[in-house]
Protein backbone atom coordinates (compact mmCIF):
# COMPACT_ATOMS: atom_id res chain seq x y z
CA UNK A 1 0.00 0.00 0.00
CA UNK A 2 1.48 3.29 -0.85
CA UNK A 3 1.68 5.66 1.93
CA UNK A 4 1.55 9.62 1.44
CA UNK A 5 4.11 11.45 2.59
CA UNK A 6 4.53 15.19 3.60
CA UNK A 7 7.92 17.01 3.70
CA UNK A 8 8.73 20.18 6.72
CA UNK A 9 11.44 21.66 7.12
CA UNK A 10 12.38 23.15 10.46
CA UNK A 11 15.80 25.28 10.65
CA UNK A 12 16.66 27.05 14.21
CA UNK A 13 17.77 30.31 11.98
CA UNK A 14 14.61 30.76 10.44
CA UNK A 15 12.06 32.55 13.17
CA UNK A 16 9.32 34.79 12.39
CA UNK A 17 9.57 36.14 16.28
CA UNK A 18 9.22 35.63 19.97
CA UNK A 19 5.66 34.47 20.70
CA UNK A 20 3.93 36.53 23.02
CA UNK A 21 2.07 34.35 25.31
CA UNK A 22 -1.23 36.54 24.93
CA UNK A 23 -2.04 34.78 21.81
CA UNK A 24 -4.00 31.77 23.68
CA UNK A 25 -5.89 34.22 25.68
CA UNK A 26 -9.88 34.55 26.08
CA UNK A 27 -12.94 36.33 26.76
CA UNK A 28 -15.36 36.52 29.12
CA UNK A 29 -18.76 38.91 28.47
CA UNK A 30 -21.43 39.51 30.22
CA UNK A 31 -23.52 37.48 27.92
CA UNK A 32 -25.50 33.95 28.07
CA UNK A 33 -24.19 31.93 30.94
CA UNK A 34 -20.33 33.26 30.90
CA UNK A 35 -20.35 34.82 34.58
CA UNK A 36 -23.74 33.38 36.45
CA UNK A 37 -23.44 29.90 36.29
CA UNK A 38 -20.27 29.67 34.30
CA UNK A 39 -17.25 31.57 36.63
CA UNK A 40 -19.80 32.70 39.56
CA UNK A 41 -22.35 29.96 40.85
CA UNK A 42 -22.71 30.93 44.47
CA UNK A 43 -25.01 27.91 45.44
CA UNK A 44 -22.87 25.35 43.75
CA UNK A 45 -21.21 22.65 45.94
CA UNK A 46 -18.00 23.68 44.13
CA UNK A 47 -18.01 27.40 44.94
CA UNK A 48 -15.35 28.77 46.90
CA UNK A 49 -15.61 31.95 49.34
CA UNK A 50 -16.30 34.44 46.79
CA UNK A 51 -18.95 32.48 45.02
CA UNK A 52 -16.39 31.10 42.45
CA UNK A 53 -16.94 27.75 40.82
CA UNK A 54 -13.51 26.01 41.68
CA UNK A 55 -14.17 23.25 38.96
CA UNK A 56 -14.35 25.76 36.22
CA UNK A 57 -10.87 27.58 37.61
CA UNK A 58 -9.29 24.77 37.80
CA UNK A 59 -10.45 24.04 34.19
CA UNK A 60 -8.98 27.52 33.23
CA UNK A 61 -5.71 26.76 34.88
CA UNK A 62 -5.17 23.55 33.36
CA UNK A 63 -5.26 25.27 30.17
CA UNK A 64 -3.02 28.65 31.06
CA UNK A 65 -4.88 31.57 29.82
CA UNK A 66 -2.63 34.88 30.42
CA UNK A 67 -5.09 37.17 29.60
CA UNK A 68 -8.99 37.85 29.64
CA UNK A 69 -10.93 40.08 28.24
CA UNK A 70 -14.11 41.44 29.75
CA UNK A 71 -16.82 42.58 29.92
CA UNK A 72 -17.96 42.83 26.45
CA UNK A 73 -18.59 42.41 23.79
CA UNK A 74 -21.62 44.29 22.72
CA UNK A 75 -22.52 44.04 26.26
CA UNK A 76 -19.99 46.76 26.56
CA UNK A 77 -21.49 49.09 24.24
CA UNK A 78 -24.05 50.22 26.55
CA UNK A 79 -22.48 49.36 30.05
CA UNK A 80 -21.85 52.20 32.55
CA UNK A 81 -18.78 50.60 34.79
CA UNK A 82 -20.05 52.53 38.05
CA UNK A 83 -22.35 50.30 38.00
CA UNK A 84 -20.27 47.55 38.69
CA UNK A 85 -18.51 48.32 41.70
CA UNK A 86 -19.36 49.31 45.28
CA UNK A 87 -21.90 47.53 47.38
CA UNK A 88 -23.13 44.94 45.96
CA UNK A 89 -26.69 45.54 47.69
CA UNK A 90 -26.36 49.30 46.16
CA UNK A 91 -25.85 48.12 42.30
CA UNK A 92 -28.57 48.85 39.81
CA UNK A 93 -30.16 46.03 37.57
CA UNK A 94 -29.73 47.28 34.03
CA UNK A 95 -31.82 45.92 30.83
CA UNK A 96 -28.77 44.98 28.86
CA UNK A 97 -29.53 46.06 24.61
CA UNK A 98 -27.25 43.73 23.24
CA UNK A 99 -28.64 40.30 24.26
CA UNK A 100 -31.79 41.42 25.69
CA UNK A 101 -31.53 40.39 28.91
CA UNK A 102 -31.54 41.91 32.80
CA UNK A 103 -27.80 42.61 34.16
CA UNK A 104 -27.62 42.60 38.20
CA UNK A 105 -24.35 43.62 38.35
CA UNK A 106 -23.52 41.14 40.92
CA UNK A 107 -20.14 40.60 39.48
CA UNK A 108 -18.18 43.50 38.71
CA UNK A 109 -14.88 44.74 38.33
CA UNK A 110 -13.64 43.72 41.27
CA UNK A 111 -15.11 40.88 41.94
CA UNK A 112 -13.56 39.75 37.87
CA UNK A 113 -10.39 40.93 38.85
CA UNK A 114 -10.33 38.48 42.10
CA UNK A 115 -11.08 35.90 39.81
CA UNK A 116 -8.20 36.69 37.17
CA UNK A 117 -6.73 36.28 39.88
CA UNK A 118 -7.18 32.56 40.62
CA UNK A 119 -7.32 31.64 37.27
CA UNK A 120 -3.71 33.03 36.92
CA UNK A 121 -4.75 35.54 34.28
CA UNK A 122 -4.59 39.01 33.55
CA UNK A 123 -7.70 41.66 32.63
CA UNK A 124 -7.90 42.69 29.51
CA UNK A 125 -10.55 45.65 29.94
CA UNK A 126 -12.93 46.99 27.30
CA UNK A 127 -14.53 50.71 27.25
CA UNK A 128 -18.12 51.80 26.43
CA UNK A 129 -16.95 54.31 23.31
CA UNK A 130 -20.76 53.66 21.94
CA UNK A 131 -22.98 54.94 24.49
CA UNK A 132 -20.33 57.18 26.13
CA UNK A 133 -16.69 58.95 25.34
CA UNK A 134 -13.57 59.89 26.37
CA UNK A 135 -14.43 61.28 30.14
CA UNK A 136 -15.51 58.01 30.82
CA UNK A 137 -12.79 56.63 29.31
CA UNK A 138 -10.30 58.34 31.78
CA UNK A 139 -12.16 57.85 34.34
CA UNK A 140 -12.27 54.04 34.66
CA UNK A 141 -8.30 54.00 34.15
CA UNK A 142 -8.09 56.25 36.89
CA UNK A 143 -10.53 54.27 38.69
CA UNK A 144 -8.37 51.06 38.19
CA UNK A 145 -4.63 52.17 37.74
CA UNK A 146 -4.58 55.14 40.06
CA UNK A 147 -2.64 54.91 43.34
CA UNK A 148 -4.91 57.45 44.84
CA UNK A 149 -5.52 60.94 45.68
CA UNK A 150 -8.41 61.59 43.33
CA UNK A 151 -11.73 61.31 42.67
CA UNK A 152 -11.91 57.75 41.23
CA UNK A 153 -8.93 56.06 42.87
CA UNK A 154 -10.48 57.01 46.20
CA UNK A 155 -13.78 55.76 45.01
CA UNK A 156 -12.16 52.57 44.75
CA UNK A 157 -9.85 52.60 47.71
CA UNK A 158 -13.72 53.11 49.52
CA UNK A 159 -15.09 50.58 47.40
CA UNK A 160 -12.35 48.04 49.70
CA UNK A 161 -9.56 47.95 47.62
CA UNK A 162 -6.66 49.70 48.15
CA UNK A 163 -4.08 49.19 46.19
CA UNK A 164 -4.47 49.58 41.89
CA UNK A 165 -6.09 46.74 39.98
CA UNK A 166 -3.40 47.39 37.59
CA UNK A 167 -5.22 46.98 34.19
CA UNK A 168 -2.75 47.08 31.68
CA UNK A 169 -4.39 46.30 28.24
CA UNK A 170 -7.83 48.40 27.45
CA UNK A 171 -10.10 48.01 24.26
CA UNK A 172 -11.18 50.97 22.82
CA UNK A 173 -15.35 50.17 22.64
CA UNK A 174 -16.12 46.97 20.28
CA UNK A 175 -17.77 46.18 16.49
CA UNK A 176 -18.43 50.18 16.22
CA UNK A 177 -19.44 49.02 12.59
CA UNK A 178 -21.76 46.74 13.41
CA UNK A 179 -25.38 48.25 12.39
CA UNK A 180 -26.17 45.86 15.86
CA UNK A 181 -24.09 47.76 18.06
CA UNK A 182 -25.19 50.06 20.19
CA UNK A 183 -24.05 54.08 19.69
CA UNK A 184 -22.78 52.94 16.11
CA UNK A 185 -19.88 54.82 14.23
CA UNK A 186 -18.81 55.76 11.33
CA UNK A 187 -14.69 55.40 10.66
CA UNK A 188 -14.11 59.06 11.05
CA UNK A 189 -16.24 59.50 14.37
CA UNK A 190 -14.90 56.32 15.78
CA UNK A 191 -11.49 57.16 14.72
CA UNK A 192 -11.65 60.44 16.25
CA UNK A 193 -13.39 59.30 19.57
CA UNK A 194 -10.56 56.48 20.01
CA UNK A 195 -7.93 59.05 19.81
CA UNK A 196 -9.72 61.54 22.04
CA UNK A 197 -10.35 58.44 24.46
CA UNK A 198 -6.71 56.91 24.06
CA UNK A 199 -4.77 60.28 25.00
CA UNK A 200 -6.50 60.91 28.01
CA UNK A 201 -6.21 57.61 29.21
CA UNK A 202 -2.79 56.95 28.23
CA UNK A 203 -2.18 60.86 30.34
CA UNK A 204 -3.81 59.22 33.45
CA UNK A 205 -1.19 55.46 33.04
CA UNK A 206 1.28 55.64 30.43
CA UNK A 207 1.97 52.44 30.85
CA UNK A 208 -0.54 51.10 29.34
CA UNK A 209 -1.72 49.22 25.81
CA UNK A 210 -5.07 50.30 23.90
CA UNK A 211 -6.55 48.69 21.29
CA UNK A 212 -8.46 50.03 18.48
CA UNK A 213 -11.78 48.25 16.70
CA UNK A 214 -10.89 46.94 13.69
CA UNK A 215 -14.23 45.76 11.34
CA UNK A 216 -16.02 43.49 13.31
CA UNK A 217 -15.84 41.25 9.94
CA UNK A 218 -13.76 40.83 6.77
CA UNK A 219 -17.02 40.12 5.12
CA UNK A 220 -18.58 43.89 6.46
CA UNK A 221 -18.79 46.20 2.93
CA UNK A 222 -16.61 48.70 4.66
CA UNK A 223 -13.78 46.40 5.63
CA UNK A 224 -10.58 47.87 5.07
CA UNK A 225 -11.68 51.74 4.33
CA UNK A 226 -12.34 51.27 8.10
CA UNK A 227 -8.87 50.39 8.97
CA UNK A 228 -7.65 53.33 6.57
CA UNK A 229 -10.09 55.84 8.17
CA UNK A 230 -9.75 54.58 11.34
CA UNK A 231 -6.10 54.62 11.57
CA UNK A 232 -5.83 58.09 9.97
CA UNK A 233 -7.07 59.77 12.90
CA UNK A 234 -6.01 57.23 15.64
CA UNK A 235 -2.49 55.70 14.60
CA UNK A 236 -0.14 57.63 17.05
CA UNK A 237 -2.02 56.86 19.98
CA UNK A 238 -2.67 52.99 20.34
CA UNK A 239 -0.97 50.27 19.70
CA UNK A 240 -3.01 47.43 18.38
CA UNK A 241 -6.02 46.93 15.97
CA UNK A 242 -8.66 44.51 16.99
CA UNK A 243 -9.44 41.71 14.49
CA UNK A 244 -12.42 39.39 14.86
CA UNK A 245 -13.62 36.34 12.66
CA UNK A 246 -16.00 33.05 13.23
CA UNK A 247 -16.52 30.17 11.22
CA UNK A 248 -19.38 27.70 10.68
CA UNK A 249 -20.14 25.40 8.75
CA UNK A 250 -24.31 24.63 8.33
CA UNK A 251 -23.65 22.67 4.78
CA UNK A 252 -21.94 20.24 7.22
CA UNK A 253 -18.79 19.83 4.04
CA UNK A 254 -16.00 18.99 5.95
CA UNK A 255 -12.95 19.50 3.66
CA UNK A 256 -14.13 23.68 2.92
CA UNK A 257 -14.99 23.72 6.70
CA UNK A 258 -11.21 22.97 7.47
CA UNK A 259 -9.94 25.27 4.54
CA UNK A 260 -11.40 28.25 6.65
CA UNK A 261 -7.73 29.01 7.62
CA UNK A 262 -6.95 30.04 4.36
CA UNK A 263 -9.26 33.13 5.11
CA UNK A 264 -7.91 33.43 8.12
CA UNK A 265 -4.20 34.14 7.20
CA UNK A 266 -5.68 36.44 3.83
CA UNK A 267 -7.65 38.20 6.74
CA UNK A 268 -4.64 39.12 8.86
CA UNK A 269 -1.76 39.94 6.27
CA UNK A 270 -4.98 42.74 4.67
CA UNK A 271 -4.60 44.27 7.91
CA UNK A 272 -1.10 44.25 8.27
CA UNK A 273 -0.78 45.56 5.57
CA UNK A 274 -3.45 48.73 5.94
CA UNK A 275 -1.27 48.94 9.14
CA UNK A 276 1.59 49.71 7.82
CA UNK A 277 0.40 51.71 4.68
CA UNK A 278 -0.60 54.42 7.53
CA UNK A 279 2.55 54.10 8.82
CA UNK A 280 4.13 54.37 6.01
CA UNK A 281 1.65 57.70 4.90
CA UNK A 282 2.89 59.42 8.67
CA UNK A 283 6.07 58.95 8.57
CA UNK A 284 6.43 57.27 11.62
CA UNK A 285 8.67 54.47 13.03
CA UNK A 286 5.91 52.80 15.72
CA UNK A 287 4.32 49.72 14.31
CA UNK A 288 0.94 48.73 15.22
CA UNK A 289 0.22 44.79 15.77
CA UNK A 290 -2.77 42.84 15.87
CA UNK A 291 -5.13 41.63 18.52
CA UNK A 292 -7.23 38.78 17.41
CA UNK A 293 -9.46 39.66 20.25
CA UNK A 294 -12.74 37.15 19.27
CA UNK A 295 -11.78 34.21 17.55
CA UNK A 296 -13.47 30.72 17.13
CA UNK A 297 -16.14 28.76 15.71
CA UNK A 298 -20.26 29.89 15.97
CA UNK A 299 -23.02 28.52 14.55
CA UNK A 300 -24.44 25.91 16.47
CA UNK A 301 -26.82 27.55 18.61
CA UNK A 302 -28.06 30.29 16.34
CA UNK A 303 -31.61 28.43 15.93
CA UNK A 304 -31.77 27.74 19.61
CA UNK A 305 -31.08 31.47 20.88
CA UNK A 306 -33.88 33.00 18.90
CA UNK A 307 -36.50 30.38 20.51
CA UNK A 308 -34.78 31.50 24.15
CA UNK A 309 -35.64 34.60 22.93
CA UNK A 310 -39.17 34.11 21.93
CA UNK A 311 -39.85 32.82 25.05
CA UNK A 312 -38.08 34.61 27.85
CA UNK A 313 -36.64 37.88 26.98
CA UNK A 314 -35.10 40.14 29.44
CA UNK A 315 -34.55 37.27 31.66
CA UNK A 316 -31.15 37.02 33.73
CA UNK A 317 -28.58 34.61 32.39
CA UNK A 318 -30.30 33.37 29.73
CA UNK A 319 -28.25 29.77 28.08
CA UNK A 320 -27.63 31.61 25.12
CA UNK A 321 -25.04 30.81 22.25
CA UNK A 322 -24.25 27.97 23.88
CA UNK A 323 -22.78 25.70 21.42
CA UNK A 324 -21.77 22.09 21.31
CA UNK A 325 -18.87 21.75 19.45
CA UNK A 326 -17.85 18.38 17.86
CA UNK A 327 -14.41 17.00 16.46
CA UNK A 328 -14.38 19.13 13.17
CA UNK A 329 -14.40 21.82 14.98
CA UNK A 330 -11.79 21.07 16.98
CA UNK A 331 -9.65 20.13 14.11
CA UNK A 332 -10.37 24.13 12.87
CA UNK A 333 -9.18 25.78 15.94
CA UNK A 334 -5.84 23.47 15.73
CA UNK A 335 -5.56 25.34 12.51
CA UNK A 336 -6.49 28.58 13.39
CA UNK A 337 -4.25 28.43 16.60
CA UNK A 338 -1.09 27.43 13.73
CA UNK A 339 -2.41 30.34 11.60
CA UNK A 340 -2.06 32.52 14.75
CA UNK A 341 1.46 30.80 15.44
CA UNK A 342 2.48 31.31 11.92
CA UNK A 343 1.44 35.21 12.20
CA UNK A 344 3.10 35.82 15.48
CA UNK A 345 5.33 38.75 14.27
CA UNK A 346 2.43 40.77 13.94
CA UNK A 347 -0.65 38.85 15.93
CA UNK A 348 0.29 39.52 19.52
CA UNK A 349 -3.21 39.15 21.28
CA UNK A 350 -5.64 36.01 20.32
CA UNK A 351 -8.77 35.72 22.79
CA UNK A 352 -10.82 32.81 22.12
CA UNK A 353 -14.21 33.61 22.72
CA UNK A 354 -15.25 32.87 24.97
CA UNK A 355 -13.99 30.95 28.11
CA UNK A 356 -17.24 29.06 29.61
CA UNK A 357 -20.69 27.93 28.17
CA UNK A 358 -20.95 31.17 25.33
CA UNK A 359 -19.26 29.34 22.39
CA UNK A 360 -16.45 27.96 25.09
CA UNK A 361 -14.61 25.38 25.16
CA UNK A 362 -15.65 24.71 28.61
CA UNK A 363 -19.22 24.22 29.54
CA UNK A 364 -21.22 23.72 33.15
CA UNK A 365 -24.28 22.60 34.36
CA UNK A 366 -25.98 24.87 36.61
CA UNK A 367 -25.73 23.09 39.88
CA UNK A 368 -23.84 20.16 38.68
CA UNK A 369 -20.44 19.28 36.54
CA UNK A 370 -18.15 20.80 34.49
CA UNK A 371 -16.66 19.64 31.55
CA UNK A 372 -13.87 20.74 28.15
CA UNK A 373 -15.83 20.20 24.47
CA UNK A 374 -13.61 19.22 22.31
CA UNK A 375 -12.12 22.47 21.11
CA UNK A 376 -10.76 22.52 24.78
CA UNK A 377 -7.84 20.34 24.21
CA UNK A 378 -6.20 21.72 20.56
CA UNK A 379 -6.74 25.55 22.58
CA UNK A 380 -4.64 23.76 25.62
CA UNK A 381 -2.38 21.98 23.84
CA UNK A 382 -0.66 24.99 22.20
CA UNK A 383 -0.52 27.44 25.25
CA UNK A 384 1.26 24.53 26.84
CA UNK A 385 3.86 23.91 24.16
CA UNK A 386 3.28 26.33 22.28
CA UNK A 387 5.81 29.31 23.99
CA UNK A 388 9.21 30.16 22.86
CA UNK A 389 9.70 31.39 19.37
CA UNK A 390 7.44 30.82 16.43
CA UNK A 391 9.49 29.23 13.47
CA UNK A 392 9.30 29.73 9.67
CA UNK A 393 8.76 25.96 8.50
CA UNK A 394 8.89 25.12 5.23
CA UNK A 395 5.69 22.17 4.00
CA UNK A 396 5.96 20.52 1.09
CA UNK A 397 2.13 18.75 1.29
CA UNK A 398 -0.11 17.67 -1.37
CA UNK A 399 -2.88 19.82 -1.71
CA UNK A 400 -6.94 19.37 -2.18
CA UNK A 401 -9.56 22.09 -4.00
CA UNK A 402 -13.15 22.53 -2.26
CA UNK A 403 -16.34 25.15 -3.16
CA UNK A 404 -14.61 28.11 -1.60
CA UNK A 405 -10.64 27.38 -2.51
CA UNK A 406 -7.99 26.07 -4.06
CA UNK A 407 -4.97 24.37 -3.56
CA UNK A 408 -5.23 23.36 0.15
CA UNK A 409 -2.23 21.59 1.91
CA UNK A 410 -3.68 18.12 3.36
CA UNK A 411 -1.39 18.97 6.13
CA UNK A 412 -1.43 22.05 7.40
CA UNK A 413 1.48 22.45 9.92
CA UNK A 414 3.94 24.81 12.19
CA UNK A 415 6.42 24.63 14.60
CA UNK A 416 8.11 26.08 17.48
CA UNK A 417 10.83 26.05 19.39
CA UNK A 418 11.03 27.07 23.42
CA UNK A 419 14.41 28.38 25.24
CA UNK A 420 15.68 25.19 26.14
CA UNK A 421 16.27 24.03 22.30
CA UNK A 422 12.96 21.54 22.82
CA UNK A 423 10.87 21.70 19.36
CA UNK A 424 7.11 21.22 19.14
CA UNK A 425 5.22 20.54 15.87
CA UNK A 426 1.79 21.36 15.46
CA UNK A 427 -0.03 19.48 12.94
CA UNK A 428 -3.31 19.20 11.71
CA UNK A 429 -4.24 16.03 9.01
CA UNK A 430 -7.14 17.66 6.72
CA UNK A 431 -7.66 14.23 4.59
CA UNK A 432 -10.66 12.12 5.74
CA UNK A 433 -9.16 8.94 3.99
CA UNK A 434 -5.42 9.21 4.49
CA UNK A 435 -2.66 8.82 6.65
CA UNK A 436 0.53 10.53 5.80
CA UNK A 437 4.04 10.11 6.96
CA UNK A 438 5.54 13.72 7.45
CA UNK A 439 8.81 13.75 7.09
CA UNK A 440 10.74 16.73 9.61
CA UNK A 441 13.99 17.82 8.61
CA UNK A 442 15.72 18.51 12.27
CA UNK A 443 19.10 19.24 11.12
CA UNK A 444 19.83 22.53 12.18
CA UNK A 445 19.42 21.72 15.94
CA UNK A 446 21.71 19.89 18.47
CA UNK A 447 20.39 16.20 18.46
CA UNK A 448 16.10 15.59 19.22
CA UNK A 449 14.38 12.90 20.14
CA UNK A 450 10.81 12.51 20.10
CA UNK A 451 9.50 12.93 23.42
CA UNK A 452 5.72 12.63 22.71
CA UNK A 453 3.08 12.22 20.19
CA UNK A 454 -0.34 13.79 21.51
CA UNK A 455 -3.11 13.23 18.98
CA UNK A 456 -7.27 14.19 19.35
CA UNK A 457 -8.81 12.14 16.55
CA UNK A 458 -12.50 10.74 16.41
CA UNK A 459 -14.01 8.49 14.14
CA UNK A 460 -17.08 10.55 13.80
CA UNK A 461 -16.60 13.98 12.74
CA UNK A 462 -19.74 15.08 14.39
CA UNK A 463 -18.74 13.42 17.85
CA UNK A 464 -19.07 15.37 20.67
CA UNK A 465 -18.11 15.49 24.63
CA UNK A 466 -21.09 16.04 27.58
CA UNK A 467 -21.21 15.73 30.93
CA UNK A 468 -22.44 12.18 30.79
CA UNK A 469 -19.05 11.06 28.26
CA UNK A 470 -16.91 13.97 28.62
CA UNK A 471 -14.09 12.08 27.10
CA UNK A 472 -15.49 10.95 24.01
CA UNK A 473 -13.43 12.85 22.73
CA UNK A 474 -9.77 13.45 23.89
CA UNK A 475 -6.48 13.03 23.47
CA UNK A 476 -4.46 9.80 23.04
CA UNK A 477 -1.13 8.62 22.32
CA UNK A 478 -0.22 9.13 18.92
CA UNK A 479 1.63 6.80 16.81
CA UNK A 480 4.64 8.43 16.82
CA UNK A 481 7.33 7.82 14.42
CA UNK A 482 11.28 7.32 14.18
CA UNK A 483 13.99 10.11 14.55
CA UNK A 484 17.88 9.12 12.65
CA UNK A 485 20.31 11.67 11.99
CA UNK A 486 18.22 14.64 12.36
CA UNK A 487 15.28 13.34 10.46
CA UNK A 488 11.97 12.02 11.81
CA UNK A 489 9.29 9.98 10.02
CA UNK A 490 6.06 10.92 12.09
CA UNK A 491 3.11 9.18 11.34
CA UNK A 492 0.03 11.65 10.71
CA UNK A 493 -3.26 9.63 10.26
CA UNK A 494 -6.21 10.98 8.81
CA UNK A 495 -8.49 13.67 10.03
CA UNK A 496 -6.48 14.54 13.37
CA UNK A 497 -5.07 17.07 15.34
CA UNK A 498 -0.73 16.17 16.01
CA UNK A 499 0.97 17.68 18.98
CA UNK A 500 4.79 15.79 18.41
CA UNK A 501 7.24 17.00 21.05
CA UNK A 502 11.15 17.00 19.92
CA UNK A 503 13.41 17.07 23.41
CA UNK A 504 16.93 17.82 23.03
CA UNK A 505 18.50 14.21 23.99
Amino acid sequence: MLVKHAKMIVDRDYMISRIDPRIYSSFIEHLGRAVYGGIYEPDHPMADEQGFRRDVLEKVREIGVPLVRYPGGNFVSGFNWEDSVGPREQRPKRLDLAWFTTESNAVGMHEFADWAKKAGSDVMYAINLGTRGPEQARDVVEYANHKGGSKFSDMRIANGRKDPIGIKVWCLGNEMDGPWQMGRKTAYEYGRIANESAKMMKWVDPDIELVASGSSSSEMPTFGDWELTMLNECYENIDYVSLHRYYGNPTADTPGFLARTMDLDAFIHTVVSICDAVKGKKHLKKTVNLSFDEWNVWYHSHEQDNEIWKQEKWGPALPLLEDVYNFEDALLVGSMLITFLRNADRVKIACMAQLVNVIAPIMTRNGGGCWAQTIFYPYMHASRYGRGTSLRVLVDSPKYDCSDYTDVPYIDATATVDDAGNVTVFCVNRDMQEDYVLDVDLRSFEKLTLSEHILLHHDDVKAVNTEANPMNVAPAAGPGGTVKDGRAEIRIPALSWNVIRFTRA
